[in-house]
Order: structure tokens, then C-alpha cells, then sequence
């Protein structure tokens, strides 16, 4: 696959998605490991419908493949989604689908380089997220990039025969204070 080095970071880069790297998103979207952390276990995902997906999302204005820059090898996905450019407004959506990739920093290191884009690029003011209570992994993620709880809606997720909350967290761009973008000109 070729990839675009739109945002650098130490060890990652984020390239816009490729319509080519369908096979691997729909491996990504019909594994419960992946798919039970982003809510989408319910679904059953084919090649076409994957394509069609992405063929569909091909222009959006922030949503990117997650590329390790020593090997050039897709990682997982990052999107600032249902962008409001007069209330400045977005929602993050991330997964790390490599296995391999998760528990090294990856998915830290695009948050911060997508809120570097979305607040000094896109002029945004505020990010939001949504997260299941039982991923610990990224809540802990999140409040390391600077996100803040805001609210909870009780038992609302239902995965593999449970209900969970679902946690409300956002990030203003007054809190966001570090430059992370390798690439930067000015």
C-alpha cells in the first residue's frame, strides 16, 4: 500500500484511509477483540460492505489510517467525525486493530497528533468521545491525552449479554497546549 506521511509523529504517521486496505478493515470489523471495544460486535462486516464504507468516508476531512513510520504498516484508524465548523465542534473515533500494535503508545501518540490537527488546523474548539466503561485501557489513554469526564449514560451498551455505561469525555482547545506534529512548517 502507499501512504501519505500527512501527520509525523515519533513513530507514527497518520495517512488519509486507502480504499485498498479493505481486506484488513474487514478482518478488523469481524474480530471481537477489535469490534467489542468500539461497539460494532453485533454487526457481521463483508468485504463489500467494508468498501462501500469506506468508498463513502473517502472524503471526509479528518480520517486517517494509523502507519508505523519504521515499517510503513497499517496499525488501525483515527477519525475526527461529525465535524460543526460554526459550534467548532467533532468526535474522535479511534481503534488500534493490529494486535501487536496495542499496549505501545500508538494510539496516544495519533490522539495527540489528530488534536494537534483538529484545534491548530481545523480550529477547533471542542472534541468529544465515546467510551464503554469497561475499557480501562482507554479511559486511561484518554485522560493521558487530556480528555475530562462530562458525562455518563447508565447502562446503554449491550456486549456479549451484559449492559455497561457508557462515559462522556471531551478536551477543549484552551487545555490543549502541546505541539506533537513533526511536520509543521511554521
Amino acid at each position: 500500500m502507499k501512504y501519505f506521511k500527512k501527520l509525523l509523529g515519533e513513530k507514527i504517521y497518520l495517512s488519509p484511509r486507502n480504499t485498498e486496505d479493505v481486506e484488513k478493515f474487514t478482518e478488523w470489523m469481524n474480530d471481537f477483540e477489535t469490534t467489542d471495544y468500539i461497539g460494532r460486535s453485533g454487526t457481521v462486516v463483508t468485504i463489500d460492505a467494508e468498501k462501500k464504507y469506506l468508498e463513502e468516508h473517502i472524503k471526509d476531512e479528518a480520517t486517517f489510517g494509523i502507519i508505523e513510520l519504521e515499517t510503513d504498516k497499517l496499525l488501525g484508524s483515527i477519525s475526527l467525525e461529525d465535524i460543526n465548523h460554526i459550534n467548532r465542534t467533532a468526535t474522535l473515533g479511534i481503534f488500534i486493530g493490529d494486535k501487536q500494535a496495542r499496549n505501545k503508545g500508538y494510539g496516544t501518540e495519533a490522539i495527540r497528533l489528530i488534536l494537534d490537527y483538529g484545534f491548530n488546523y481545523l480550529n477547533l474548539n471542542n472534541i468529544k468521545l465515546d467510551v464503554f466503561e469497561f475499557n480501562e485501557r482507554a479511559i486511561a489513554c484518554y485522560e493521558k491525552c487530556g480528555f475530562k469526564v462530562y458525562g455518563r449514560r447508565r447502562k446503554a451498551k449491550f456486549v456479549n449479554g451484559k449492559y455497561y455505561d457508557i462515559i462522556n469525555m471531551d478536551v477543549l482547545a484552551e487545555e490543549f497546549k502541546n505541539s506533537y506534529i513533526k511536520n509543521k512548517n511554521i
